[in-house]
This record gives structure tokens, sequence and C-alpha cells, in this order.
């Protein structure tokens, strides 16, 4: 008799579940057993959001009931683990192309260790196929590009901050890797250009100059941003 009623009402229960989904769609599956696991309450960055509730027009803040979201970082804010945002502008004219660029020091410390295995490999990712390997002029696109530096023939007369400034706005030919390099992979690339650099000789003295601002310099891209 107990197995009798335990039947039934297992069968019963299996009833009403199979009779309230019935009808749904595979977007619509019924009672969620965690709903907040089900649906996220986040803003997802690369999601469509619905324009009845969401706008990224500034112009209609205060004045609608409307959420601005922009997917950009809140602005003065960076995130964790991350560099001071570079401070040298595409153009300094107030006193020479790079003059800031040339003040601003490099604030990571020499390569070590496996910094130093994942610096060349982000170095041939993104440099070496026009520079080659040793930052010369010699990459596979090289000749189709045309216009590639001998990198470790000239960066001894550049400073860090130029390098950067180079780096993250782009110039002549070359592009801005600002969006495909962190602001730490781009220091530690400078780095590891130091270390293909010719040593000088024991006993001579090399002087490096760091202000280039006369007409031999080509001006990057205005349309290019920092980061």
């Amino acid at each position: 008799m107990k197995r009798f009623k335990l039947f039934t009402a297992v069968a019963f229960v299996s009833a009403v579940v199979l009779l309230a989904s019935c009808g749904r769609s595979k977007d619509d599956p019924g009672r969620v057993y965690m709903p907040d696991m089900a649906y996220s309450r986040a803003v997802e960055s690369y999601a469509l959001l619905d324009s009845a509730k969401f706008t990224n027009d500034p112009a209609r803040l205060g004045k609608d009931e409307f959420i601005f979201y922009n997917s950009k970082p809140v602005e003065g804010t960076m995130r964790v683990g991350e560099l001071e945002p570079f401070a040298a502008p595409l153009e300094d004219s107030a006193g020479g192309l790079y003059t800031i660029s040339n003040a601003t020091k490099n604030p990571m410390p020499p390569l070590t260790g496996q910094d130093s295995v994942e610096t060349a490999r982000l170095f041939n990712i993104y440099c070496g196929v026009c520079h080659g390997p040793k930052a010369g002029n010699n990459g596979p696109v090289s000749t189709k590009v045309g216009g590639v530096k001998n990198i470790v023939a000239t960066s001894p007369t550049y400073s860090d901050g130029r390098l950067f400034h180079v780096i993250t706005y782009g110039q002549g030919n070359m592009g801005s890797y600002a969006s495909q390099l962190s602001r730490k992979q781009r220091w530690m690339i400078i780095q590891y250009i130091r270390t293909l650099e010719e040593k000088p000789a024991a006993g001579s003295t090399t002087s490096v100059a760091v202000a280039a601002t006369g007409p031999s310099v080509v001006k990057a891209d205005s349309t290019k941003k920092a980061n």
C-alpha cells in the first residue's frame, strides 16, 4: 500500500511538471531553480542593450529615465595592476614634439627570467614581422610595407619615452599598437630592444641624444589616440 501511494505521488508530480512545461519554447524553459545563475544581471560589454532602457548619448542624461552606458572605463580610473597613463600627447607643440616623451622614464625593471621569454615572444609577433627578430628592417613583410626602420640602428639615440611614444601613436608607415599591447607590454618591449642594441666597446663612452625635434622627425598620424 505504501509503495502504491509513493508511486501515485511521483506520477502526479511528474504530470504537473510535464503539463507546466508544455507549450514553452527553448528560450522560455519555465521555472528556473536559480534564476540569478541562469540570467546574468551584469551589463555585458558586447551584448545588445535594450534601447528603451539604455542610452550612450550623453545629451540625454538628466532628461530621460535612461541608464547611460558606453562600454568605456570611468574617466580617471584604471584597472588593477595597470601602469600610469602615458602623459605625453600626440603632439607637444609647446616645447617640441617629444619633450614630454623624452622626460618619461621606463617604470619597468630590466627583464629577467620568464619576462624575457614572454617579451621576446611579443616582439616577434607584433614587431618582428616587419623589423625582424633582431630589430633590424628584414622582417618577412618588410619589403611589402616599405620604409621599415632598422630599430637597433636608431634606438640608441631615442629615449625610452620616445620609443614608447612611437609604439603608442605610430610613426610613418607604422601604426599605433596601443590597442594590441598593454602599457606594461610596451615598456617591456622597449627593455627588450635595449638588449638587442650593440654594446659599446670596453672603455668607450657613448652619449645618447634624446632631442629629436628637427626636420627629420616624421609626425605620427593625428587620428590615432593614446592609451
